[in-house]
């Protein structure tokens, strides 16, 4: 069955659209109300790119919200429960955001390039929406607004080496989540060394769209004699990682977790004397066991992939969801993530997913799927 997307103004296009389609883009996903590229037409091939090569990614709906003024800083730390008060300028870092009852609403990286200038790289919510609501209600002075900023990726084990014909060698030296303000030709961007994969490679903030197509081109160009080539951002790669996709491990009202069950225990700091949304909720929920764990999971059989969650069962009873399912050619086999009740983890009972009418066995499999 084929589907496809209408084009309309509703949905905004990144500053890449017009070069994705030129180069051959053949499916788009609607995030952050913007059109990002789903594939060019060989998934097959996109992948192996990734793992073994390079690839550029259209990620300009990885929207920023910007926080400045005197307040920023109080403002983003108040959005997080993790400490920021070592992050340095030019320092990312990997934030739970949680709602006052201590569910999460997403896991942005939190870029600071001042005292007064944060941004929030965020996933798929409208987070603009609740810090600018948060920071008005508390009366700091602050400004939250959605800069002119459009994030490409290059991605992939020689990535770097792209990154060094752009930017020179010292880009071999950064360290994962650092970036630098800088430019390329009078093209200004930040550079970061991060992206939503395991392979390795960096991000270009480009902060003026106009530039969004020759951008495309420079860095197309610049990646040729590495055999770069489009592509997306890549459910299978993320599975077999291990890497969490808000929006589809988790979601606000169906499908909830809070940071312990997804493994975020760690950047909790409960000890810090600052205030933080949530901070309640999240004191008791560390004061108690976890309910569920976040796991890995292997489905025998040959199931559709549904492109929704659904429901694990052991013997029969509601044992939690898996969130998303892939088949693995690394594997061999459809492989899948979710949430599982502890209780159940060190079960010696049956496993099973229900997707359209038919049970599928399954097992539990450690993250990453793939090392």
């Amino acid at each position: 069955m084929t589907f496809s997307i209408g084009i309309g103004p509703n949905i905004r296009k990144s500053a890449y659209f017009d070069a994705t389609v030129r180069d051959g883009v053949q499916c788009f996903s609607v995030y952050n109300h913007m059109y990002i590229p789903a594939h060019f037409g060989d998934p097959e091939a996109e992948y192996d790119r990734l793992l073994n090569g390079v690839a550029m990614w259209d990620v300009g709906a990885q929207r920023q919200v910007e926080l400045t003024g005197p307040d920023a800083g109080r403002l983003a730390q108040y959005l997080t429960p993790r400490n920021l008060a070592k992050t340095r300028i030019g320092q990312g870092r990997y934030v739970p955001l949680c709602d006052h009852d201590g569910w999460l609403i997403n896991d942005p990286v939190l870029l600071k390039l001042a005292e007064d200038r944060y941004w929030l790289s965020v996933a798929d919510s409208d987070i603009h929406l609740w810090a600018a609501a948060i920071g008005r209600e508390k009366g700091w002075d602050v400004v939250v607004s959605e800069p002119d900023v459009s994030p490409m990726a290059i991605q992939g084990p020689k990535a770097v080496d792209v990154a060094a014909a752009l930017f020179g060698d010292t880009v071999r030296d950064m360290r994962h989540f650092a970036f630098v303000s800088t430019a390329l030709d009078d093209m200004p961007l930040v550079l970061a060394r991060s992206g939503w994969s395991k392979q390795g490679g960096f991000e270009l903030y480009l902060m003026d769209r106009s530039f969004g197509t020759r951008l495309w081109d420079r860095v197309k160009d610049a990646g040729a004699p590495f055999g770069i080539g489009p592509g997306a951002p890549n459910d299978v790669e993320r599975l077999e990682s291990g890497l969490i996709s808000y929006g589809a491990d988790m979601r606000w009202q169906d499908y909830r977790a809070n940071p312990f069950e997804m493994g975020f225990g760690g950047l909790i700091d409960l000890a810090a004397d600052h205030d933080f949304v949530g901070r309640a909720a999240l004191e008791r929920l560390a004061a108690k066991p976890v309910a569920r764990r976040r796991t890995g999971l292997i489905v025998d059989g040959n199931p559709p992939l549904p492109g929704h969650p659904v429901r694990l069962t052991c013997d029969g009873a509601d044992a939690g969801f898996v969130s998303e399912l892939a088949y693995s050619k690394r594997l061999g086999a459809t492989i899948a993530v979710g949430l599982i009740g502890v209780e159940f983890g060190d079960s010696s009972g049956a496993l099973t997913v229900m997707i359209d009418g038919v049970t599928y066995p399954a097992r539990l499999h450690d993250l990453p799927l793939v090392t």
